[in-house]
């Protein structure tokens, strides 16, 4: 598949050429995978890895890939994870959805009862074009009607170089005035009324992805509004009962589509690969390992959750005794410093300039150190 344009039409599709170049890139035989939510919210979290970019752009499978030169990834909820997802979803929206709609009313919809009357618009159609179509007529039809309405798991298309991605999120709820609320529903705890931050932010990306391709419905619908604070339910304390949080997706929003934006530039990046680069993984893997390498990476360890190829990047990281592989936190007080064996020098003096603040804390460090560890061989 190539590579993402601006979700409002800005940008130009990519021409032919570009299609036949990621096709090459991505194997003649291979089909392109899609891209969904959780790899766009991915793409945002880590906007500087060129390889990211390139790769989902052009549709290869990352997980075949990395299986190809030996670093395959643990992806995937085990069965039991799944399920018990599954049940906590049931049970969320049980009822015609009677507590999800308590819980957003509670958060979100003001004083008053909550709704007793909801809209359940059948989303039935065949394939995901025809589920995508049908999606964006209830929402206009059920923001026509001026009630609620709940649409659980509906389908919607966001435009990928001329190729909608088709994104399913967990349900969007239709309110009165015309506003549309995305609802994710999560299995990790909410524990005394808050989640763990990283997660949380993992699914405030996601749901930034669906808040994008619900606006370019609302574009073409009188009225409709799409809500930027969307509606996040997990399990309260360590129950399998429901509880709710409302999170703000509107920086999230401008960096998934600022990185789609970028994204259109993936025609530069491939053209600046060698002559006869292909990630096909029918490919030997050191044609493979060659390829790869020819694209900067920008190796964090969040990675490991969120790309298929982190294991391969981290093991060259770790080779290559690049600083990255600590963190980017630790990346970003190093400054210059690049290596950890560049590191470790300027702490023991041996290289760097004093007046580096960076050097001047790492050697001010090792002082400390030292000193701390002549103090405790002195006491024994």
């Amino acid at each position: 598949m190539p590579g993402p344009t601006a979700p409002t039409g800005q940008g130009a599709p990519p021409t032919g050429t570009l299609r036949q170049r990621l096709a090459e890139l991505r194997g003649p035989a291979v089909a392109p995978r899609p891209l969904d939510a959780r790899a766009l919210a991915a793409l945002a979290a880590n906007p500087g890895c060129k390889r990211r970019a390139l790769l989902d752009g052009a549709g290869v499978d990352k997980g075949a890939l990395a299986a190809a030169l030996g670093s395959p990834a643990p992806f995937g909820q085990s069965q039991f994870a799944f399920m018990r997802g599954n049940a906590f979803e049931a049970r969320v929206k049980a009822d015609g959805g009677t507590e999800l709609m308590r819980l957003l009313h509670e958060r979100l919809g003001g004083s008053g009862e909550p709704p007793s009357e909801v809209a359940a618009p059948d989303l039935t159609a065949a394939g995901p074009e025809g589920r995508a179509a049908r999606t964006a007529l209830a929402l206009r039809e059920a923001t026509e009607a001026g009630g609620w309405a709940l649409l659980d798991h509906p389908m919607l298309a966001l435009e990928v170089a001329g190729s909608p991605a088709y994104l399913e999120p967990d349900a969007v709820v239709v309110h009165p005035d015309g506003t549309w609320t995305v609802v994710e529903i999560k299995s990790f705890p909410m524990i005394d009324g808050s989640a763990d931050a990283a997660k949380v932010g993992a699914a405030a990306r996601q749901s930034a992805v669906y808040v994008l391709a619900l606006e370019r419905v609302a574009e073409v619908t009188d009225g409709a509004r799409v809500g930027h604070r969307v509606l996040l339910v997990c399990p309260k304390d360590f129950s399998n009962l429901p509880a709710a949080s409302v999170v703000d997706v509107r920086k999230q929003r401008a960096v998934t589509r600022r990185q789609l934006t970028r994204l259109t530039r993936v025609e530069e990046i491939a053209a600046a690969l060698p002559e006869g680069a292909s990630f096909d993984p029918e490919r030997s893997c050191e044609d493979l390992e060659s390829a790869v390498e020819s694209v900067a990476a920008a190796y964090a360890p969040e990675c490991l959750s969120a790309c298929e190829l982190a294991f391969h990047c981290r093991a060259r990281a770790r080779a290559e005794g690049a600083v990255e592989a600590l963190g980017r936190g630790v990346r970003g007080e190093l400054g210059g410093l690049t290596t950890v064996a560049g590191v470790l020098a300027a702490a023991a003096g041996k290289e760097g300039d004093p007046a580096d603040p960076a050097v001047a804390a790492l050697r001010r460090a090792a002082a400390l150190r030292a000193e701390a560890l002549e103090g405790r061989a002195v006491c024994r």
